[in-house]
């Protein structure tokens, strides 16, 4: 500290404790009052990519091919799927689906027309007088037939053995949030263009504001419907086997479970922090006063997340752990010091002993936290909305928990007696002392570790991935994972890609197609209503009649249909693709019904005869004519454990473009699936190239710092091979890298430097003591490194215990933390000290 502030600090926080101490306790009860409007929030937005130029055109898609959210229930029964008793179950589910206030429409195999069952004539088709399942003149058997093989039907209302069929449960659409997102994404891109003055910008704020709220009721009220619906199947899972999916269930599931880690894991961790403190420091005043100002320092950042009502999401909800790591680290620093004094100074008085502790500390602390600032707001540039806010939560949480730290600490303690001088000792000196024998006398084997880490760690970075699975999420035991797995697998796929083919260059296309906004009216939809097809069954009871009838175009033509068909044909022909629907499969439906050829003409009075419940079902989803744009949707097998979205997407796009002969400006990929690559490939990019960036960052403050090049670069090392280290053994370990890990990086970089600062900042106080290298390395084991041990220690120890989730993103982040921390602490007690001992950052030793 400076003098002036030194002065200002003791003529505040050490004159009058009680008075600052119960000036922070009331900040932090206005903050806690706000508690309860803490949220966690599994926005959409953390699938997109902020700024994709693929974004507009994947929401004007959304908007033109409306649809709605789903729940889907998998149905699996131990008798025969076409036996009375079957049908009278699964019709009596379908009816209470049905009957739910939230739900506009269930399809099930007792609701879709019938065209082979026996086969109908064209007049059928066009009059609307089709048969359905449990009509009187339905052959079941038939029927059973045209469940597997029909184009449309096949892999998506049963399986292809027909043990298995869906009922898709459509959630009526919230014209209030589709008004709201619409608001916020238009004033979003004019922000993006720099179109907005100030009052533009306090308007965006506000609609961000009311959109952000009006979500989070949103996503409530949709964790209700999957509860509801969740309360309605054990009745039916006496004589079957059901399962519920959905992306609304998937969101609800993935709240829960962090939800739920939260609780019962933070508690676990708070319980391990504890009695760790106890059996280090033997103390209740050193383990309650770390613990209380860890706490205080939750409560202050909850309670401003909720009073900004700034909502966590999957992502941002590590931070409560984390925010208790910084904060604990900088308390135990500031014991141990603390401690040390009095022992050394036992005449001291208490306001000497404190004043000189926070003194000597608040150095490397300030410096701890700018590193770990910097390591965090390297998030902030990922462009993902859920990344950039956890950033930004982290940044001013490490900044609250040193303010808090040199708050409560010096308060608390000048309003104690001095402790005894038996409460200063502990039983870890003799463990950090070992660690400065193995440097001492194990020279070689420290680099040769090290060197063989550095080889590792580059062979594994090499193989660093960023695709996932969504179902690795979920443990196997989970209703989710069995439920994705069954969809996945009999049910013809999840995530769709999107393939939109516009009106051939030669004929007039090849311009901008749309006007209006760029952004969706399809609310929720962004999340990937058109996992299923775009609602593959059409909505509200098959009365999907938005395209209008602007005039049978080209894709409604022969060659426009043989044309989508082989695209279609293309598609489905790959592995890692399941169920794909076009307009070749009502094509293919037709051609069936009439037994042979189609010409132009049959095509156009078939178009304009088709009733509109039909109409929805085989055209509407797939085409419009006012554009003359087709519309190609290709799930794919999320499961898989070969699938590279990346890979997949690029090969669509070279043999549609080189082997099938369309122009780029006529073909386009789009759908969530694209939009999920995107965001990957971007957070590989940003995230792992950024990182060089923060490592500048941080050499630069060591310069600041130490003032010597030497230093700087020596401090810099075991960190570098510490996050190095990570990043290896996810890639070796084969755990990819996603919005939930990938925030690990940021994580081993930001604490685990904080290693260095103490130790280097403590060696080059020590040095000139005798100038003697050794002698100086024992010394700092035997002080600073207590503080490193401790604080390791109990983060290695306390995060395992996410170990034991459910929730494989906990699991991740518990352990890769651990690791993280134990790789640090490793090479900063041993890596760290042989580099100075061998440079001599402070010149040469005395003789």
């Amino acid at each position: 500290m400076s003098n002036p502030i030194t002065t200002a600090y003791k003529n505040t926080v050490i004159k009058f404790p009680l008075l600052v101490l119960l000036a922070v306790l009331t900040v932090i009860g206005f903050m806690g009052s706000h508690l309860p409007n803490v949220k966690l929030d599994a926005s959409s937005d953390s699938l997109v990519l902020e700024g994709d130029e693929s974004l507009a055109y994947f929401r004007e898609i959304s908007k033109l091919y409306q649809s709605e959210d789903f729940l889907l229930v998998a149905y699996q029964p131990e008798d025969d799927l076409m036996s009375d008793k079957v049908l009278d179950d699964l019709q009596a589910l379908r009816d209470e689906l049905a009957a739910l206030p939230e739900i506009s429409s269930v399809i099930s195999i007792l609701d879709v027309p019938l065209l082979e069952s026996p086969p109908v004539a064209m007049s059928d088709l066009t009059s609307g007088q089709i048969p359905q399942l449990r009509s009187p003149q339905t052959d079941r058997e038939l029927a059973r037939k045209e469940f597997a093989t029909s184009p449309f039907y096949k892999s998506l209302l049963t399986s292809p053995d027909g043990s298995t069929t869906a009922i898709q449960a459509s959630i009526k659409r919230d014209t209030k949030y589709v008004a709201l997102q619409d608001a916020r994404n238009a004033l979003r891109e004019k922000a993006r263009n720099g179109e907005l003055d100030a009052e533009g910008e306090a308007e965006l704020a506000k609609a961000e504001e009311i959109f952000q709220a009006y979500s989070a009721e949103a996503a409530e009220r949709s964790a209700q419907l999957v509860e509801t619906v969740r309360g309605i199947l054990p009745k039916y899972r006496d004589d079957a086997k059901v399962y519920l999916g959905g992306v609304p269930m998937i969101a609800a599931d993935m709240i829960s479970f962090v939800e739920n880690d939260l609780v019962v894991f933070g508690t676990g961790i708070l319980v391990f922090i504890v009695l760790l403190l106890l059996v280090i420091f033997r103390s209740i005043t050193w383990t309650l006063l770390p613990l209380t100002t860890c706490l205080l320092t939750v409560v202050f950042m909850l309670g401003l997340l909720g009073f900004l009502d700034w909502n966590m999401t999957v992502i941002s909800a590590n931070f409560v752990a984390l925010l208790l790591i910084i904060t604990l680290a900088v308390t135990i620093h500031l014991v141990v010091r603390y401690r040390e004094l009095s022992v050394a100074q036992p005449g001291a008085s208490q306001q000497d002993l404190v004043m000189q502790t926070v003194s000597i500390m608040a150095i490397p602390c300030v410096y701890t936290t700018l590193t770990t600032l910097i390591a965090f707001v390297s998030l902030v540039v990922s462009g993902i909305r859920p990344v950039m806010d956890f950033g930004w939560m982290m940044s001013i949480g490490a900044t609250a928990a040193l303010v808090m730290a040199f708050l409560v600490f010096p308060t608390v303690l000048m309003l104690l007696p001095k402790p005894s001088a038996g409460e200063a000792t502990d039983n870890s000196q003799g463990l950090t002392m070992k660690f400065a024998a193995i440097a001492e006398r194990f020279s070689p084997a420290i680099f040769a570790v090290s060197l063989g880490v550095l080889l590792l760690s580059a062979i594994g970075i090499s193989q660093l991935k960023v695709e996932n699975r969504f179902i690795d999420y979920f443990h196997e035991s989970t209703e989710i994972y069995q439920g994705m797995e069954i969809i996945d697998e009999e049910l013809g796929g999840t995530i769709s890609p999107e393939v939109i083919l516009d009106l051939p260059k030669m004929l007039g296309g090849g311009q901008d197609q749309f006007g209006g906004d760029d952004f969706s009216s399809s609310g929720s939809n962004d999340f990937g209503s058109d996992d299923f097809g775009s609602n593959d069954f059409g909505s509200n009871d098959f009365a999907n009649t938005g395209s209008g009838s602007g005039g049978t175009g080209f894709w409604f033509t022969v060659t426009g249909l043989e044309r989508i068909s082989e695209v279609h044909e293309y598609l489905d022909s790959l592995p890692e693709t399941g169920k794909v629907l076009s307009l070749a499969t009502g094509y293919d439906i037709v051609k069936m019904v009439l037994g042979g050829s189609v010409d132009d003409l049959t095509l156009k009075l078939i178009e304009g005869g088709l009733p509109p419940e039909i109409k929805g079902v085989l055209v509407d989803s797939y085409y419009k004519p006012e554009i003359d744009q087709a519309r190609i949707v290709a799930r794919v097998k999320e499961t898989s454990r070969t699938l590279q979205r990346n890979e997949l997407l690029e090969q669509i796009h070279d043999h549609l473009t080189n082997e099938m002969g369309f122009a780029e400006e006529e073909v386009h990929l789009t759908g969530l699936l694209v939009m999920y690559n995107n965001m990957l490939q971007s957070l590989f990019k940003s995230q792992i190239l950024t990182l060089g960036t923060v490592f500048v960052a941080i050499l630069i403050m060591f310069l600041f710092l130490f003032r010597s090049l030497k230093f700087a670069l020596v401090a810099l090392a075991p960190n570098l091979l510490a996050a190095g280290a990570v990043l290896g053994s996810m890639g070796l370990i084969g755990i990819p890298l996603d919005i939930m890990t990938i925030t690990i990086a940021a994580i081993t970089v930001g604490i685990g430097v904080d290693h260095a600062i103490h130790y280097v900042h403590r060696f080059r106080k020590e040095f000139p003591v005798d100038r003697d290298y050794i002698a100086t390395m024992y010394r700092c084991h035997g002080s600073i490194g207590k503080a490193m041990y401790y604080t390791s220690v109990i983060i290695i120890f306390g995060f395992s215990i996410l170990a034991l989730s459910n929730f494989n993103p906990s699991i991740y982040f518990g352990l890769l933390t651990a690791g993280a921390m134990l790789a640090s602490l490793l090479g900063s007690m041993l890596l760290l000290p042989r580099l100075i001992i061998l440079v001599k950052p402070m010149g040469e030793a005395s003789a």
